[in-house]
């Protein structure tokens, strides 16, 4: 699933006809790249390759003031069907992506304990300022939130708690482990 091709039908689609800057200041105001992994500027290059498949067409090419030449698109009819596949499989699918710590941990015979609980340390850390910072992004955009805007943060804000929560678990995990081998090691 291409969520930048789903964000820029999607943008197409709510407003019409725009050149690739408008749509990559659309990601920047939509907030997308806190709940996506949309980047705005790979917008540029997806536009181009939706055009090759029939998905978007060029309108027309403008030019005002300085800045370059900017190809207007619009979304075909082809592209409209095309969105509708991609928010329908988006709806219906549920995606949860492996993460890199997973393998990390099942490899980590050679760490003592206390190098692995201070790594697990530094990375629930890591969470915990992903989290304060989402929060804090949350409560400054709160008046500019329409429509679901605010279920989606919430849904990143829960999965951000579950994964403190989850280090939370870990951390608990090994630092009895830590207690109960040096207890076995005291004479």
């Amino acid at each position: 699933m291409s969520t930048a091709r789903l964000f820029a039908l999607s943008a197409l689609a709510r407003r019409g006809p725009m050149h690739g800057y408008q749509i990559r200041q659309a990601a920047q105001l939509d907030r997308t790249e806190l709940w996506t992994d949309v980047k705005p500027g790979s917008l540029y290059s997806v536009l181009h390759r939706m055009a090759g498949d029939g998905l978007v067409e060029v309108v027309r090419t403008e030019k005002v003031g300085n800045p370059p030449e900017r190809t207007v698109y619009t979304i075909t009819e082809q592209g409209r069907r095309e969105l509708a596949a991609l928010r329908d499989a988006a709806l219906r699918t549920v995606r949860l992506l492996p993460d890199p710590v997973d393998l990390a941990l099942q490899y980590t015979a050679d760490l003592t304990g206390d190098e692995l609980a201070e790594a697990v340390t530094a990375r629930r850390q890591a969470v915990a300022g992903q989290l304060a910072s989402f929060e804090e992004q949350f409560e400054a955009a709160r008046p500019d939130l329409v429509g679901l805007e605010p279920r989606i943060f919430e849904h990143c804000l829960a999965r951000l708690r579950a994964e403190l929560a989850w280090h939370d678990e870990l951390l608990g995990t090994l630092l009895d482990t830590l207690r109960n081998t040096q207890t076995r090691e005291t004479p």
